[in-house]
C-alpha cells in the first residue's frame, strides 16, 4: 500500500468483519514533537492475546479469500521503518483500538492519503456503522460523528446525490480548513 488512508481503509474493514457498530477512526500530527498517529477504534467481537500476536503475523489470516493477512503487519512494518511502533489493546466482547505511530518528517512515512474519500467510501458502504472521524493538526481538530447527519436525513438514503455532496464537502472542507490553518501557522508538511 501506498497511502496510509489505504491501510485504514483495511484496518476498518477489519473493525467491520469483527461486528462493530462503532468505529472510530483519529488522525493525530503532533509536529512540535514530530510525530503522527492513526488510532482505529471499534467495540466489534474483540481479541485475546494469542489473536492478536496472531494478527501480528503476515502469514495468518482469519479471511477466507486469502490465505495471508498482510495488511496489519504492512502497516506495522511501515511504522517501524519511521521510527514508529504499531500496538493493538483489545479484549473478548469489548472490542479493539488499533495504534500506529510514525516519525511525522520521516523520509519514508508514506503520505496520508485522500482520507476524506476512505473515509467516505466506509460511511457509504456500511450505513449501519456509527462512523466517527478525528483530524487534528497540533492543537486544531476537525470532529466529524455521522450519527447527526443521520438522525437528520430521517431515513433518507446516505447515497442519494444531495447526501454524497454534502458528505463529501463537509469531511474535505474540514480536513482542508485544519490543513490551511496549520500552514497558516508555519507548519509546512500539513498536507501529507
Amino acid at each position: 500500500m501506498r497511502e496510509l488512508a489505504l491501510h485504514i481503509l483495511d484496518i476498518a474493514e477489519n473493525s467491520i468483519a469483527a461486528g462493530a457498530s462503532q468505529i472510530a477512526i483519529g488522525i493525530r500530527k503532533d509536529t512540535r514533537n514530530d510525530e503522527l498517529v492513526i488510532t482505529v477504534k471499534d467495540n466489534g467481537h474483540g481479541m485475546d492475546d494469542e489473536l492478536i500476536a496472531k494478527v501480528m503475523d503476515p502469514f495468518i489470516t482469519s479471511r477466507t479469500t486469502r490465505k495471508v493477512g498482510l495488511g496489519i503487519p504492512l502497516l506495522k512494518q511501515a511504522a517501524n521503518a519511521c521510527n514508529g511502533d504499531l500496538t493493538i489493546q483489545s479484549q473478548p466482547g469489548k472490542g479493539t483500538l488499533l495504534t500506529a505511530k510514525f516519525q511525522e518528517c520521516h523520509i519514508d512515512r508514506m503520505p496520508i492519503g485522500n482520507l476524506a474519500d476512505t473515509f467516505l467510501t466506509l460511511l457509504l458502504g456500511t450505513p449501519e456503522v456509527n462512523w466517527v472521524l478525528d483530524y487534528q493538526v497540533n492543537d486544531e481538530i476537525f470532529h466529524f460523528d455521522d450519527t447527526e447527519v443521520k438522525e437528520v436525513l430521517d431515513g433518507m438514503s446516505l447515497t442519494d446525490y444531495r447526501v454524497i455532496e454534502y458528505l463529501t464537502n463537509t469531511i474535505q472542507n474540514g480536513i482542508n480548513n485544519i490543513n490551511e490553518t496549520a500552514i497558516k501557522q508555519g507548519v509546512n508538511h500539513a498536507y501529507n
